[in-house]
């Protein structure tokens, strides 16, 4: 029989599909997120992060030009201090020649505004417990104090040179408190990244190997519990109230489902973090020949735009912004 409504029309060749595709990911949504570390001269491979490294300055540098150039909408730092330079309330997080204060200034020279150059503003790399705060003498992390340090760090960043500051802590109250901190400080153009839902994942693994974390226990007291959305939709409103200049979500793959919820009600641009432990699965997978890797990729970049996500971190941004320029 002859139907008259035959769906797979669209589908017939390459030039069709990409046609009529509904969702695609442009290199201007994507943000590569970047490690500089501390006290190395030469790039120090990530071993459970196959293709990505601790950069040194000049690689640094290196990467950011060529993310510039491939027309990527950003880079975001995280600084790797020695492990000597960590203390229990993160002073090198403060510290103007520290490790990040410098990576952002060396970015910021080198791609001025081509590329929109975000910092993290957490104290975990910085901190010899490895948590995201400063601990009260019972081991709790103290939300207020921590926020103090964030203030600074956030006006420090911006003076580096940094477009948009991560507050990543998920503390209460950090995104007013950045937001007011900025202000005084004459920084009314430097923008909040907001981690409006940022969940306890075992999918942090892989990062933390790349930032050298010194965390022993868990984060479960101050990052969200897996099993809420409700929870995510509340501190994202709160966040926005609070001046956040985009809201994100991580990780994503495990919670594509708070994507979509969040962007079908944010007045701000959503992003995505896929975050270490998803590209880890790929290249694992894709390493051992059980899966094809390009298309994995590009499966996974796509279903984190079609939930809803106007930004996504990934550490695959510069290679998918080469793979599709060709």
């Amino acid at each position: 029989m002859d139907l008259p409504i035959r769906p797979r029309r669209l589908r017939t060749t390459p030039a069709m599909r990409r046609m009529v595709a509904q969702t695609t990911v442009r290199p201007s949504q994507l943000v590569l997120p970047v490690f500089v570390a501390e006290g190395t001269s030469q790039p120090r491979p990530i071993a459970s992060m196959p293709g990505v490294v601790q950069h040194t300055l000049d690689s640094l540098a290196a990467a950011a030009a060529e993310a510039a150039e491939l027309g990527l909408g950003g880079i975001m730092l995280f600084g790797v201090p020695e492990p000597e330079h960590k203390d229990a309330v993160g002073s090198g997080a403060l510290d103007p020649d520290g490790i990040l204060s410098v990576g952002l200034r060396t970015v910021r020279a080198e791609v001025g505004d081509d590329l929109v150059v975000m910092s993290d503003v957490c104290l975990d790399e910085f901190t010899d417990h490895g948590h995201c705060g400063v601990l009260t003498d019972d081991g709790r992390v103290d939300n207020d104090a921590t926020v103090e340090r964030y203030v600074a760090m956030s006006v420090l960043h911006a003076e580096c040179g940094a477009h948009l500051v991560g507050p990543s802590g998920m503390m209460d109250g950090q995104v007013a408190a950045i937001r007011a901190g900025l202000d005084a400080a004459g920084h009314l153009d430097t923008g909040i990244l907001a981690y409006a839902a940022k969940y306890t994942s075992a999918f942090y693994g892989p990062f933390r190997e790349a930032v050298d974390s010194s965390l022993t226990g868990d984060r479960k007291t101050y990052q969200q519990d897996g099993a809420n959305l409700t929870e995510a939709l509340r501190e994202t409103t709160l966040d926005i109230a609070e001046g956040a200049d985009l809201v994100m979500v991580k990780p994503a793959l495990a919670y594509l489902d708070v994507i979509r919820a969040i962007a079908e009600t944010s007045a701000v641009p959503v992003a995505a973090y896929n975050i270490s432990g998803e590209y880890a699965m790929v290249e694992a997978a894709a390493a051992n020949g059980w899966i094809d890797r390009d298309r994995a990729i590009d499966e996974t970049l796509v279903s984190i735009a079609r939930a809803g996500a106007q930004v996504i971190l990934s550490y695959w941004a510069s290679e998918w912004a080469r793979s599709s320029a060709g």
